[in-house]
């Protein structure tokens, strides 16, 4: 019997029994228990979820600097031309000498003729270049420069294009003229005075040239100083520098670049110009062969296959953090289940069913990795934007990030669900009764 206006004090002990915060709960109710859990111990909270804030930064972050690396890599290659053959001589072939510094030269002027004429429309052009390491020098001012004989078509078969001035023509090339292209840095060293080094007098070794044009900045692209090159023609480098290194004679280069008109006539065009060497080298064996033809297409695909094994292979090692991650939240959660015992024996008493007691565990342990997953991926961009101070331009794609994320989530869930089981098998009695 009750009073008037006054409650039905059954009824409220049997509605607070039902309410989400004494019995039963949805997961609303879960979510809300979860989060006081963690902002009520919010140091040990952080130190749950910090394995799993270091796997996803660290998954994050190297993923993103190795596929900049990659890119970089692509980009330098590409910087020094695109779809190129290069011909030079074989290295390990007999008769070279270790002492005289690399192979014999087998890759003569006359190849280089012969694959300029023999091929077509197929290729856009011929550069061969001949090398060595000499001193410039303008008045006082001395630095070591590569100097390199050329043929005027260098400069788009090798992405070469000048800052100021111009190439040396064909003309010049046939003429023997003694004009010079610098290289950036070689301006920089030898016109101290800030002057247009076009037009002045430069000295390579003994001989006097005319500095016709300069080179851009072509910056570190990992393949050689650019910057530190003086190029001349080829025919100017023969006479004054060269000296001849084949058996029959005749005049040697270094290297010979062909740009193929179409990217995917590289790799035919490849077979075609190995076919014609071996013929004019009278070589039948491809193991005898004094000479051999690289393929930038293979060079990108090789190097972009090591630097992706490698970010794949850190990232993995990243990835381990995740799984020290998820068992940290197993044992902080082991604790906070012994912790909090007395308070599941309560919540049982009052009608809380198991699945409750394992749903509000488990969205503590989902909260706490998926929390620690969005700091990871703040924490992994800024440090991958970071590394730009090293050169590095990180690349950022979905791919690793959502993986880095779910798997974050999916360790939370994983690691959490035996201590929450275990807390849903407690038995109430029992949990009432300890201390």
């Amino acid at each position: 019997m009750t009073v008037a206006g006054q409650p039905d004090t059954g009824a409220r002990e049997a509605a607070e029994a039902r309410s989400p915060t004494r019995g039963g709960i949805g997961l609303g109710g879960a979510f809300v228990i979860a989060w006081r859990a963690i902002v009520g111990t919010p140091m040990r909270s952080f130190l749950t979820a910090l394995g799993v804030i270091i796997g996803v930064a660290a998954v994050v972050a190297l993923t993103a600097i190795g596929q900049g690396s990659t890119a970089g890599v692509t980009r330098n290659l590409e910087s020094l031309g695109t779809n190129l053959l290069t011909v030079q001589s074989a290295r390990g072939q007999p008769g070279g000498s270790l002492v005289r510094g690399g192979p014999r030269q087998t890759v003569t002027l006359e190849d280089a003729e012969a694959l300029a004429g023999a091929f077509g429309e197929r290729v856009a052009g011929v550069a061969p270049t001949a090398q060595s390491s000499v001193q410039a020098k303008v008045g006082s001012a001395n630095t070591q420069v590569t100097l390199l004989g050329t043929w005027p078509a260098y400069e788009t078969v090798r992405n070469s294009p000048v800052q100021s001035g111009s190439y040396f023509t064909e003309a010049d090339l046939e003429d023997r003229k003694r004009v010079a292209v610098v290289g950036s840095q070689v301006a920089t060293d030898l016109f101290t005075d800030g002057s247009d080094p076009v037009g002045q007098k430069i000295r390579l070794g003994a001989v006097t040239f005319t500095v016709v044009g300069v080179l851009p900045d072509k910056g570190n692209s990992g393949f050689g100083n650019a910057n530190a090159q003086v190029l001349i023609p080829l025919s100017t480098y023969l006479r004054r520098f060269s000296r001849t290194n084949s058996a029959s004679g005749e005049p040697t280069v270094n290297n010979v670049y062909l740009q193929a008109s179409d990217k995917d006539d590289l790799t035919p065009l490849q077979t075609d110009v190995t076919a014609l060497l071996a013929e004019r080298h009278e070589l039948t064996d491809p193991e005898s062969y004094d000479f051999q033809v690289q393929n930038q297409a293979d060079s990108l695909a090789s190097l972009s296959s090591v630097t992706t094994t490698l970010t794949l292979l850190v990232g993995a090692i990243a990835g381990i953090s995740l799984l020290v991650g998820g068992i940290g939240i197993m044992n902080i959660m082991l604790v906070s289940v012994t912790e909090r015992t007395r308070e599941i024996g309560i919540r049982k008493a009052l009608g809380a069913k198991p699945r409750d007691i394992l749903t509000q565990f488990l969205v503590e342990a989902a909260l706490l990795s998926v929390g620690g997953g969005l700091i990871g991926l703040a924490l992994g961009i800024g440090a991958a934007h970071a590394g730009s101070a090293f050169g590095i331009s990180p690349v950022f794609s979905a791919a690793p990030i959502v993986v880095a994320f779910l798997f974050s989530a999916f360790v939370g869930v994983f690691f959490g669900y035996y201590p929450a089981a275990r807390a849903a098998r407690l038995d109430p009695v029992d949990s009432l009764r300890y201390e």
